[in-house]
């Protein structure tokens, strides 16, 4: 078979994610541990005394050499791609052909393949995090002091500074890290233990060794440096799958928040923060004064595609009937690889916008002066209250300046809610004007928002 842009290619062939994840993907990688793999089993069988040092040794020697084209050759009539490969190899190998895969089921080999290239997948995202979670740090640190308006329920609420929001993402990326850790940590293939999980072919086949075949598995096992569940059937428990696709989508979500936010904040009414945009760049077919927010807008698309597949790997594990069923293996072809693939295009996408991303501080001064002052009353009524005067009667005060301030606002006007409260004769009881101006200004509003900005920061960088 031949792939061009004549036939469909998926986009995860060219388009997303890493040239260094499609690689673990790929098919001939595939092929290479299915061999890695035989060789392992092989070697445990020649300690048995069951395969000769020459057999081992012709199995290692043709280890490499992959020829997918005479696989597929074969599987067209085998209908078996586990079979095709393995005649293939066999083909190549004159003296121990013969005993290639001896004792073993298909899910022998391709359960623990897979959990090889998950492992080697997982590890390949852990870096991506660790360059996207130092970016952060940076942020967080040069921008800790940085006040800037913050929202809830996308309105504007009280000061922030931006290295505490770079630390709000980053926290949660955190998170992601450490279970990735986890998940890395805790991977574990099916072992050898042949078609419904009790080793009797291999027990069988080591009757007159000194071998058992819960030694010939972990000597095979630790050969591939793969730890292995005591326990499975035909295949490894697909929970293991859904744990996976679980810790996929979680990076996901934090990461789709993030490049949600961004979209905001780049938008014209906030126009705080701007993606890298190249002098040659075109953000729109029809309207060339676009700036589109394309990274992030990938981001968040290619989220929520993560975001779905737990839902078909709980299906494979819940649905897993008896001792095993061959209804998940065409979806795991697919949601396995396209899953790492895309998660390993959101982390790079995003390191690429946080360290090229552009801050415009006029537009967050701007903002801040604009909606700060609302939030900065809180502080004036305080104070109010401090000096004698009723809180119910200095929050009437308060609130009727705020709304001749929004009036004016809607008129394109400057807030003028400073002017308000220090012209307002009844506050003037309490409060002098110089005080009032000084509780008025939003951003010394920000409460321990540095200082814990800051102690993020170096948590990231002792945890990474």
């Amino acid at each position: 078979m031949t792939f061009n842009h004549n036939t469909y290619i998926s986009p995860f062939t060219w388009r997303y994610g890493s040239q260094a994840m499609r690689h673990i993907w790929s098919e001939e990688h595939k092929r290479l541990l299915m061999r890695r793999v035989w060789v392992a089993l092989a070697t445990a069988q020649n300690q048995a005394g069951l395969v000769s040092p020459e057999q081992l040794a012709d199995l290692a020697a043709h280890a490499a050499d992959v020829d997918i084209a005479r696989a597929q050759e074969i599987e067209k009539e085998t209908r078996h791609d586990v079979m095709a490969e393995i005649r293939t190899y066999a083909e190549q190998c004159p003296v121990g052909g013969g005993i290639i895969h001896w004792g073993a089921t298909s899910a022998d080999i391709t359960d623990n393949v897979d959990v090889l290239r998950m492992r080697e997948a997982a590890v390949l995202l852990q870096t991506a995090l660790h360059e996207l979670l130092t970016q952060l740090a940076d942020r967080i640190e040069k921008t800790a002091v940085l006040p800037t308006m913050a929202h809830t329920h996308i309105q504007p609420a009280e000061p922030t500074t931006l290295g505490y929001r770079f630390a709000v993402y980053a926290q949660d990326l955190l998170e992601d890290y450490k279970s990735l850790q986890l998940l890395i940590a805790n991977l574990r293939g099916k072992g050898l233990k042949g078609a419904v999980g009790t080793q009797a072919s291999y027990a069988e086949l080591l009757r007159n060794t000194d071998m058992t075949a819960r030694q010939m598995e972990s000597i095979a096992m630790e050969k591939l440096d793969l730890p292995v569940f005591p326990i499975a059937t035909q295949t490894y428990t697909r929970q293991q799958d859904l744990r996976v696709m679980q810790v996929l989508a979680g990076i996901a979500a934090s990461l789709h928040k993030f490049a949600l936010d961004f979209r905001i904040l780049q938008s014209p009414p906030f126009g705080e923060w701007a993606e890298p945009f190249g002098r040659q760049q075109v953000g729109s077919s029809a309207m060339p004064f676009k700036r589109n927010p394309i990274n992030t807008e990938n981001i968040c698309s290619l989220a929520r595609y993560v975001a779905g597949l737990p839902a078909v790997a709980w299906d494979n594990a819940g649905q897993a009937i008896l001792e095993r069923s061959l209804d998940d293996s065409a979806n795991r072809r697919i949601f396995m690889p396209e899953g790492f693939m895309a998660t390993d295009e959101i982390i790079l996408r995003a390191t690429q916008v946080v360290r090229e991303m552009v801050v415009d501080e006029t537009a967050v001064s701007h903002n801040l002066s604009t909606y700060g002052p609302f939030a900065a009353t809180e502080r004036v009524l305080m104070a109010l209250v401090a000096a004698g005067a009723g809180r119910q009667a200095g929050h009437e005060w308060i609130r009727e300046a705020s709304l001749q301030a929004w009036a004016a606002l809607r008129r394109g006007e400057e807030n003028p809610l400073v002017g308000l409260l220090v012209g307002d004769v009844r506050i003037g009881e309490f409060l002098a004007a110089d005080q009032v101006r000084e509780l008025m200004d939003a951003g010394g509003y920000v409460g321990t928002a540095v200082a814990r900005a800051r102690e993020f920061a170096q948590t990231i960088r002792q945890v990474i």
